[in-house]
């Protein structure tokens, strides 16, 4: 946060503050009629199923300021309810953002902040259409809701998995939580200490899955220029091991996942080794990633196969065989959802 030239956030007022913030937005999309400005945004969607989600961010919870630039964290923000848009197959279009700031930041805070969410949104030709902000007595409250559209025969849920389908995941898995563990290991030496000089060197790729994911929208338009579209999907925010399980149960499916086939950094197994952490473990449960989990049907494996960062990991079976790990040496384990779960007791 700022030290040097800071602006009280009471020197502007809640309008003031928002006008501030948000004077310079230009509406990209059709179907935002109009943005900022009134009691509410008005959108058009004669032809297309409209998408929503929302997610809460607390500070102290879902991000520590120790080590996260407001910057981006703002980017972020955006990009967790991005992807959830995306994890539907459908297109994000508009986005409000209502925050809850403490009398410890200040407008260039703000401003830092709303830089990485334009920034997310420019990327992917998102409106930022309205909000809210209140005071709060004690941390930073995030609360983001996202706007999508989709045709509605290309809309896909968490239920549609069949029996024989394939099990597929982009990118790799583990990095975002391997980066969280880097930042908290850094934070307790530093603990207490004036000069904090950490050493990322060789670990930046880690870093930057962790405060600077990337909704997989370009996944997206590779399927559909493929002509394939998934029976279910979701986001990996919770582990690999959660999201499945969830499209397990609502699907009424057992899946086998192989080790050997779950895809990994090099920097996740080599900072998984200096903490003596099980790499695998960490994929399966880490979260974070937002790389997106889906099934398609068997007869689509040599397209997929042609897509650049999908990797065919398992398959699904039929609800008797269960949730199971097979692992390199050929051992069969239950998969459980060990993964991230904010209201679970300490």
């Amino acid at each position: 946060m700022q030290e040097n030239n800071r602006t009280e956030i009471a020197t502007l007022g809640e309008f003031g503050l928002i006008k501030h913030l948000t004077e310079n937005i230009e509406l990209k999309n059709s179907s935002t009629l109009y943005g900022i400005g009134d009691d509410a945004a008005v959108l058009s969607y004669p032809d297309k199923q409209v998408l929503v989600t929302t997610d809460l961010l607390m500070e102290g919870v879902h991000f520590d300021l120790t080590y996260t630039p407001l910057k981006h964290l703002g980017y972020k923000s955006a990009m967790v309810n991005i992807s959830d848009i995306y994890a539907m197959n459908g297109i994000p279009k508009q986005i409000t953002v209502s925050l809850a700031i403490s009398k410890r930041f200040c407008v260039e805070d703000m401003e830092e902040f709303y830089a990485g969410l334009k920034l997310a949104c420019k990327l992917h030709h998102v409106d930022i259409i309205g909000g809210d902000t209140t005071s709060s007595l004690t941390g930073l409250a995030i609360s983001i809701t996202c706007i999508g559209e989709a045709e509605k025969d290309q809309i896909v849920y968490r239920n549609g998995a069949h029996e024989t389908d394939l099990i597929c995941v982009t990118g790799d898995l583990g990095a975002a939580y391997m980066g969280l563990q880097l930042l908290e290991r850094e934070k307790s030496v530093f603990q207490g200490q004036k000069e904090i000089n950490p050493d990322f060197s060789g670990k930046e790729y880690l870093l930057e899955r962790q405060l600077k994911p990337e909704a997989r929208g370009d996944i997206i338009e590779k399927l559909q220029k493929a002509g394939v579209r998934p029976t279910a999907m979701m986001d990996i925010s919770d582990g690999l091991s959660s999201e499945l399980m969830h499209i397990c149960t609502q699907s009424n499916v057992g899946c086998r996942i192989y080790e050997e086939r779950i895809p990994l950094d090099y920097q996740t197994a080599v900072m998984a080794e200096e903490l003596n952490m099980n790499v695998t473990t960490c994929a399966l449960n880490g979260g974070e990633d937002y790389e997106l989990l889906f099934t398609v049907p068997i007869a689509n494996h040599e397209k997929i196969a042609e897509i650049d960062g999908i990797h065919i990991i398992g398959h699904i079976t039929n609800p008797e065989l269960g949730t199971a790990l097979i692992t390199r040496d050929g051992q069969e384990f239950e998969l459980k959802a060990q993964g991230w779960n904010p209201l679970q007791k300490n």
